[in-house]
């Protein structure tokens, strides 16, 4: 309770939160206040007054006596504490213990570990209700440690049956005698067998131990409403009575309903707040919970409900397969998140290359996650490694045929991320496309045209082709001659020349690296030209527009004012951009 009222007390300071962020973390803290509470009642819960003075005990395997001995006592106790005490939650942790004990003498190797402990729990009671009904031998004429280690006797069988209890060679279990994992798989066989026979008169012996595995609720229902149903409600079809089937059926219903609706509504709050990266990251704790229902609605069929045999087997497995996938999800669900709180830092470009970067890195990442994570499900599951790892190479091989052009994209536009050769805001050219680059996406980049057009150019194109990075250009160069005609005096040429050396003299825009050029360079029958390049920086293409008309109609005014004429065509100018390095504001005025 200490732990549930510190969570109240949270979810009251959260109240002062912005509407959206608010809404979404409270809705967080009153989940896991609910689970803190009852992990609390579980942890805090008192505890039974027989506990068992060696709580960490374990089976003692180290002959086939002393398996049977352990397997038969560990049994017969669990069997005295439940029928003594009942299952209350507050001996739920000893309970654990000693049906762990009696689980330490079978071989479950063979038993996939997802279901490891449901099966050899029912393999347990066949194998404890068998045993109370067979004829044992005298406990002093049993194999004892000393003729165990004489004899190196490796297997021994029950007399009169088929039940063997042998030595583990291979495993972790090594050095042990356990039942066997053939034994194990008989266990359900045998008691159909002798199930009708009376018990032994012995005082191990635990009759209505499999009526009450069976049908004995957990804590969390009543065993007195149970026992209150009519009798039509304890019939069993498939191995389960009918109200077992109601529970569970009305158990997978509920589970069902809330995952979907704790999917909806984390994915409704996620499109809303995904402009909010702290908001957005937040919202991931929706497929989280709904990622954990199925493992909840495990545990409650199994350990409240006490569902059995096949019917159990096929259940948990659909249930825990609904889980692996949901873990998929939150995997790749946590990559996309990841990757926009990379991105929303202010040193990264939303739409450039750093940010596709970053997703490609996150999706990889998080597809190599849930792939590990399918891997081991499938092993936990009891599918061979081999299998999973040829049916994804099969899969994998078919996936890569089938997408061929979309992989050469996305490794084209991994290349562009690698080399940059562009980003996004920048003029470039290539194949007949002069624009501005608007978004370099895995499969292609999108280019905003002078025109005003959108072209949207495959990554594989744009990795192949020549490109012209206009705006990294670090100035813009103009050159342009004047024509005289060849009549004009050399006085008059040498006055021309200083106007234009005076008029671009110091200019507007020039670095000290690339002062301005003037030479009289032509000469011929028909004119008399003076060539002149300068540089504009930096290479704002309005800015230069505007300096070169005040340099032109200087230049005019001045040969006006000199008499000195102009050839006919009286002006050629001629422009050329350097493509270096710098970023043309051309965009802007566009």
């Amino acid at each position: 309770m200490f732990l549930f009222a510190c969570c109240t007390n949270v979810l009251s300071l959260l109240t002062s939160l912005p509407p959206g962020i608010g809404r979404t973390v409270r809705i967080a803290v009153c989940v896991v206040a609910t689970l803190v509470s009852f992990g609390s009642s579980a942890l805090c819960a008192p505890v039974s007054n027989t506990l068992d003075p060696h709580p960490l005990k374990t089976a003692d395997t180290s002959s086939p006596q002393a398996t049977l001995k352990s397997f038969i006592d560990t049994c017969d106790e669990l069997y005295r504490r439940f029928f003594g005490e009942g299952r209350k939650f507050r001996n739920e942790a000893e309970r654990r213990a000693l049906a762990s004990r009696a689980l330490r003498c079978l071989d479950l190797s063979e038993v996939p570990e997802s279901v490891r402990i449901s099966v050899g729990r029912e393999v347990a009671v066949h194998l404890k209700e068998v045993i109370d009904r067979i004829d044992l031998p005298q406990e002093d004429t049993w194999l004892d440690t000393e003729q165990d280690a004489e004899k190196k006797i490796e297997r021994w069988t029950i007399p009169n049956t088929e039940i063997t209890i042998a030595l583990v060679k291979e495993g972790p279990r090594s050095g042990e005698f356990l039942f066997t994992a053939e034994t194990v798989e008989r266990a359900a066989e045998f008691y159909d067998v002798i199930k009708d026979l009376p018990n032994k008169e012995r005082e191990t012996v635990t009759p209505g131990l499999y009526q009450f595995f069976l049908s004995e609720p957990g804590w969390m229902l009543p065993r007195s409403w149970i026992r209150a149903l009519p009798p039509w409600a304890h019939a069993r079809w498939l191995g389960q009575a009918v109200w077992q089937w109601v529970c569970m059926i009305g158990t997978l219903v509920l589970a069902l309903g809330l995952m979907l609706g704790i999917y909806l509504l984390g994915r409704r709050r996620a499109h809303v707040l995904r402009s909010n990266v702290l908001r957005y990251l937040i919202t991931l704790g929706f497929p989280v919970l709904a990622m954990l229902v199925p493992l909840a609605a495990i545990h409650f069929i199994g350990e409240h409900i006490r569902i059995s045999g096949n019917v159990l087997l096929v259940t948990a497995f659909s249930l825990r397969l609904v889980f692996l996938f949901a873990l998929i999800v939150v995997l790749l669900g946590a990559g996309n998140r990841i990757a926009a709180l990379v991105i929303a830092t202010p040193w990264i470009q939303p739409r450039g290359l750093d940010a596709q970067l970053v997703r490609l890195i996150c999706r990889v990442v998080s597809i190599v996650a849930a792939t590990i994570v399918f891997l081991e499900g499938g092993r936990q599951f009891g599918i061979p490694l081999t299998t999973l790892l040829a049916s994804a190479g099969v899969g994998g091989l078919a996936l890569a045929l089938a997408a061929q052009d979309t992989l050469k994209n996305v490794l084209g536009g991994i290349m562009i991320t690698l080399d940059k050769p562009y980003k996004v805001g920048e003029r470039i050219v290539l194949k007949g496309y002069d624009g501005f680059v608007e978004e370099i996406g895995l499969r292609s980049t999108k280019i905003r045209l002078l025109t005003g057009h959108q072209a949207s150019i495959p990554n594989e194109v744009m990795a192949n082709s020549d490109i012209e990075n206009i705006g990294r250009r670090p100035h813009i160069r103009r050159t342009a001659t004047i024509q005289m005609p060849s009549t004009t005096p050399v006085d008059k040429v040498n006055r021309a020349l200083k106007i234009v050396r005076k008029a671009l003299d110091d200019h507007e825009g020039m670095d000290e690296d690339f002062p301005p050029r003037i030479f009289m360079r032509d000469i011929n029958d028909a004119s008399i030209g003076i060539f002149l390049i300068y540089w504009y920086h930096p290479p704002n293409y309005w800015d230069y527009l505007a300096f070169s008309e005040r340099v032109n109609l200087q230049v005019m005014e001045q040969f006006e004012t000199e008499q000195i004429p102009f050839a006919k065509p009286a002006l050629t100018i001629h422009m050329a951009e350097s493509s270096v390095q710098g970023i043309s504001d051309l965009k802007d005025a566009d």
